[in-house]
C-alpha cells in the first residue's frame, strides 16, 4: 500500500511589543506572578480595551513576509469558552474577517522548492498561565494575559515531519529577521499545534485528523508527526476507525498520549467584539509599514552573493541566522577577503559558538584580534593549520593572537633560500623517492613534501615547499 501524509500547522506567535495588545501593561517574559496586570487584562467591570497600534503594524509585516493578502478592513471577535486562565470567559481574536489571508512560505524539500500555503493570519490576545504545584494545587499567573499574538494557520500542504520542521525553522528565522518576535519556544513565545492524518492512495481512505499539542521544540514536532503517521497507517492496515482526537507529545516516552476525543465540533459562539471598532488600514498605510521593513533572509542571501561574491551555499548558511549574518557583516567591514572570512566563520567559529539561543554572537576576544589572526594567515606569517590552533587557544585563554603565535613558536618560514637548503637535504637523503617519482609514482612528491615539513618542524611555508619540491623533481625527468 502507498500512503500520503497530510500535515497542517496552527502556530501562535507572541509579538515583541513593549506593551500588551489592549492595555499599557508591560509585555515581557517572567517576573513576579500577577505584577504586570491592570483592570483591562484582568477583565474587571468597566475596563475598555484599546488596540496597540504596533500589534497591527507587526501583523502587516508578517503578512507581507508570508506573501499574504492584507485586508483593508478586519474586525475582532469574542471566542467564548471557559478555562481558568481566561479571565473574561472569552478570548479577543479574529474569526471571519482576519487581518490577512491566502499566503505562502517556500521551503526546499528533496532539492525542490515547495510552497506551503497559509490560510490566514489573525490578531488575538494570549491567556494567563496555570502553575501546577507539587501540593496538587493550581495557581494562576495573569502576567501573560493580554499579550499580543498572531495565529498563523497553514494549509495541509506538508507531507512529512521533516517538511513541517523546515517550515517552522524558516518561519522562525523570518519572524526574527522582522524583529516582531523572539520566537523562543522555551518561553512560550512560539507555540505550535499539529494536525495530521494519512490517506491510502489506492483506495482514497483517510484517517480522522489528530491534533497534537504540548510540542516544545521543532525536533519534537517532527518526531510527533512521524509517530502519528505510523499510528495512522496501522489504523488503516487494521481497518480500524478513530474519530478526531487531541493528543499530547511525551518527550520522555517519544510517543503521543490521548488527551480527549472530539465527539462534536467545538462551538465557540463567536460574536463581534463590541468594545473594539473594526480595524481599517489604507493601502497607503500598508505601504508605509512595508517601506520600513528590515531586509528578509532571502533578500539578504542574494545581496551576500552579489556584494561579497559568496557562493549560494555559504550565503544561505550565513543568512540562516540574523545574528550570524550581522556578525559576518560586522567583520566584513574590517577584512575584505570575504570568502576566507566566510570559510573561517562557518568552520572554526561555529565550532565554538552556540547559535541555538538566538543571541548576538560575542567572542571571548575582540573582533580585531580575530581579524589580526586572519591577516597573519593570509600574509603567510603562520600556516592555515597553525591559525586554527591559535584560534582555539584564543577561545580557551583569551590571549592575543600575537602572544599565542610567539608562545607556541608558530611563525612560518618563507625564506626561499632556507627552504631550498632543507629540500636539497631531504632529496639527497631519499633517492628512492626520486626514482619512484621518475617511474610515475606521484605519491613520492607528497612524501618528500612531508619530510621537508617535518625537518622544518612544520614552520616552512607549505606552498613554497610544494612548489620547490615539484620543480626540482620535474627537472630530473
Amino acid at each position: 500500500m502507498t500512503y500520503k501524509t497530510i500535515v497542517g500547522l496552527e502556530i501562535h506567535v507572541e509579538l515583541s511589543t513593549k506593551t500588551k495588545a489592549f492595555c499599557s501593561c508591560e509585555n515581557s517574559f517572567g517576573g513576579q506572578p500577577n505584577t504586570r496586570v491592570c483592570p483591562i487584562c484582568l477583565a474587571l467591570p468597566g475596563a475598555m480595551p484599546v488596540l496597540n497600534k504596533n500589534v497591527l503594524r507587526y501583523s502587516v509585516m508578517a503578512a507581507k513576509a508570508l506573501n499574504c493578502t492584507i485586508n483593508n478592513k478586519s474586525k475582532f471577535d469574542r471566542k467564548n469558552y471557559f478555562y481558568p486562565d481566561l479571565t473574561k470567559g472569552f478570548q479577543i481574536t479574529q474569526n471571519d474577517k482576519p487581518i490577512c489571508e491566502e499566503g505562502f512560505l517556500t521551503i526546499n524539500s528533496n532539492g525542490e522548492d515547495k510552497k506551503i500555503g497559509i490560510f490566514r493570519i489573525q490578531m488575538e490576545e494570549d491567556t494567563g498561565k496555570s502553575l501546577h504545584t507539587e501540593g496538587d494545587e493550581t495557581l494562576m499567573d495573569y502576567n501573560r494575559s493580554g499579550v499580543p499574538l498572531i495565529e498563523i494557520v497553514t494549509k495541509p500542504d506538508m507531507n512529512s515531519g521533516a517538511e513541517a520542521r523546515m517550515f517552522l525553522e524558516k518561519l522562525k528565522n523570518t519572524l526574527i529577521y522582522l524583529g516582531i518576535s523572539d520566537c523562543k519556544m522555551e518561553e512560550g513565545s512560539l507555540r505550535c499545534d499539529v494536525n495530521v492524518n494519512v490517506k491510502e492512495i489506492e483506495s482514497g481512505r483517510k484517517t480522522a485528523v489528530t491534533e497534537v499539542k504540548n510540542l516544545n521544540s521543532f525536533r519534537g514536532v517532527e518526531k510527533a508527526i512521524d509517530f502519528e503517521v505510523q499510528r495512522h497507517i496501522k489504523l488503516l492496515e487494521n481497518d480500524e476507525k478513530e474519530i478526531r482526537t487531541t493528543r499530547r507529545w511525551d518527550d520522555a516516552k517519544n510517543e503521543t498520549i490521548l488527551m480527549r476525543v472530539k465527539y462534536t465540533v467545538a462551538d465557540y459562539r463567536f460574536a463581534p467584539e463590541g468594545d473594539l471598532p473594526p480595524v481599517v488600514i489604507t493601502d497607503g498605510e500598508i505601504n508605509e509599514i512595508i517601506s520600513h521593513m528590515p531586509e528578509l533572509p532571502e533578500d539578504k542571501k542574494l545581496r551576500f552573493m552579489k556584494d561579497y561574491k559568496l557562493n549560494d551555499y555559504d550565503s544561505k548558511i550565513l543568512t540562516s541566522s540574523k545574528e550570524l549574518a550581522s556578525f559576518y557583516e560586522r567583520l566584513a567591514g574590517k577584512f575584505d577577503d570575504y570568502n576566507m572570512l566566510s570559510n573561517w566563520i562557518l568552520t572554526e567559529i561555529l565550532r565554538q559558538v552556540d547559535l541555538e539561543n538566538g543571541e548576538e554572537i560575542k567572542l571571548s576576544f575582540a573582533d580585531d584580534e580575530f581579524i589580526k589572526l586572519l591577516r597573519s594567515v593570509k600574509d603567510n606569517k603562520i600556516s592555515n593549520n597553525a591559525g586554527k590552533k591559535v584560534l582555539l587557544e584564543m577561545f580557551e585563554t583569551g590571549e592575543s593572537s600575537d602572544e599565542i603565535i610567539k608562545r607556541l613558536g608558530l611563525i612560518q618560514i618563507s625564506d626561499s633560500g632556507f627552504i631550498e637548503e632543507i629540500v636539497d637535504k631531504v632529496m639527497k637523503a631519499n633517492p628512492q623517492s626520486i626514482e619512484d617519482f621518475k617511474n610515475g609514482k606521484s605519491r613520492a612528491l607528497g612524501f618528500l613534501v612531508g619530510q621537508v615539513m617535518k625537518e622544518s618542524k612544520g614552520k616552512a611555508n607549505p606552498k613554497m615547499v610544494n612548489e620547490l619540491v615539484s620543480k626540482k623533481l620535474n627537472s630530473l625527468i
